[in-house]
């Protein structure tokens, strides 16, 4: 049943991480509960030891996760990274039991893939850590850091293997613009092939299923580049 489950997710997502958009960079995938199935970490000292077991079997709560996001992990100052059983709320936040399942009124700490406006303020840094967005601050900036720790987007791994190719992406843009400074002493009889099949080989790397893309995305954004460079064709409505 799991593997057909998490074949289906790979399909939905692309073959990637929901998380950290990773493709292979994070071991191979589980099938994680959202809301845990068994008990559900707040903070260190709190954790509620039924968690969500009415929602074990509802395949809303399913996340298609690289292993290095969904397991605990130890990372290179030997901090512990991984979703594991955490599901942090806000202080104050409604709290939903098998009595009283009021998800919908909950204040999740944690951002969740499939909603799109908990996307909005994500961003990475020029060395590809997860990062808010410089207009983020205050509880959606808390939100992205720890969902940073908590999915375990900052792994030195994850972060290299995001690195390597918001850097291709960088050094194909700069290679475009330098192809057409080449080209522009022609005139009307400058030839596009070559310019096109390099914009095709950056779009590639914008569109949903190319690994990091939304990493790619948001760098060629900050470097100016034009918006038809993006390529949206696979993007969830």
């Amino acid at each position: 049943m799991w593997r057909k489950l998490s074949k289906y997710l790979a399909q939905m997502s692309y073959g990637k991480c929901w998380y950290s958009e990773a493709k292979d960079a994070g071991a191979n995938f589980d099938v994680d509960h959202f809301r845990p199935k068994a008990e559900a970490k707040r903070t260190e000292e709190i954790v509620d030891a039924e968690g969500y077991a009415w929602l074990a079997f509802d395949w809303e709560n399913y996340r298609l996760s690289a292993q290095n996001c969904n397991r605990l992990n130890k990372d290179d100052d030997d901090n512990t990274q991984g979703k594991g059983s955490w599901f942090p709320l806000s202080d104050g936040s409604s709290k939903a039991t098998w009595e009283n399942r009021c998800i919908d009124e909950e204040d999740v700490l944690l951002l969740d893939p499939v909603v799109k406006d908990d996307l909005a303020f994500i961003d990475f840094d020029d060395v590809g850590r997860f990062v808010p967005s410089r207009l983020c601050v205050g509880k959606p900036a808390l939100r992205v850091r720890q969902s940073g720790v908590i999915y375990g987007l900052n792994l030195e791994k994850m972060r290299e293997a995001r690195f390597e190719v918001m850097r291709e992406a960088k050094e194909l843009l700069q290679t475009i613009h330098q192809s057409a400074e080449d080209l522009e002493p022609l005139g009307d009889e400058a030839p596009m092939n070559a310019i096109d099949r390099q914009i095709e080989q950056l779009k590639a790397k914008t569109r949903a299923d190319a690994p990091f893309s939304r990493a790619v995305r948001s760098q060629l954004v900050k470097l100016g580049a034009d918006d038809y460079l993006i390529d949206r064709s696979l993007d969830a409505a």
